[in-house]
């Protein structure tokens, strides 16, 4: 398993954006992947990014490091700044898996969409798991059986829930969460630019 942990560094709100930007791609790419995050209407100020798909450590690599956003400001048009920073860290430790009552989830199943032929679902295998008291939900498309599904979306909801209580506690003692004040500036693992956030390739 693979966590990260993605931070604006303290930045402003065009930093947070640059967060919601790269968790999306992050998204598009690893469609597993489970997100706990805290923020306000611009995007988070971090997040924590759990996947536990076979090319985890691939998926880490090609994000590990600060990634550049180069972009005028969507929230200051007059600002003279283009630049916008993100930082993007390892996490070893994995929180203690919430505990989950089971009624406060609610399940929903629904037909997944894609390419036809043999393979095509033809029932409704696909599982969504809603925490009811947070709104937090997480799917699980992987398996073809809707039982096998509905477990899988279940321990990813607890895994994010997990990673909820976790960031609140980093959010809680930013004095001495030293990643997100540590985030380079510099040497770029990946830049992306304009408001559309397309990859500038090296």
């Amino acid at each position: 398993m693979t966590r990260l942990l993605v931070s604006s560094g303290r930045g402003p709100a065009e930093c947070r954006i640059a967060v919601r930007h790269v968790l999306n791609r992050m998204t598009q790419e690893a469609p597993g992947i489970t997100i706990a995050e805290q923020g306000d209407k611009h995007g988070p100020a971090s997040a924590i990014v759990t996947y536990d798909g076979k090319d985890a450590r691939a998926f880490a690599a090609r994000w590990l490091g600060t990634i550049q956003w180069t972009c005028k400001s969507p929230v200051r048009p007059k600002h003279k700044r283009q630049n916008w920073f993100v930082g993007v860290f390892a996490l070893s430790d994995v929180p203690t898996a919430a505990a989950l009552d089971p009624a406060e989830v609610r399940f929903e199943t629904f037909r997944a969409g894609g390419p036809g032929g043999q393979h095509q679902n033809t029932t409704d295998s696909v599982v969504r798991a809603t925490h009811i008291p947070t709104g937090i939900s997480a799917i699980a498309r992987d398996q073809r059986s809707q039982h096998r599904n509905k477990q899988v979306a279940l321990d990813r909801l607890r895994d994010q829930l997990a990673g909820q209580e976790e960031l609140a506690a980093a959010e809680s003692k930013k004095d001495t969460n030293r990643n997100h004040t540590e985030l380079e500036r510099g040497n770029p693992v990946r830049r992306f630019k304009g408001e559309r956030f397309v990859e500038v390739k090296r």
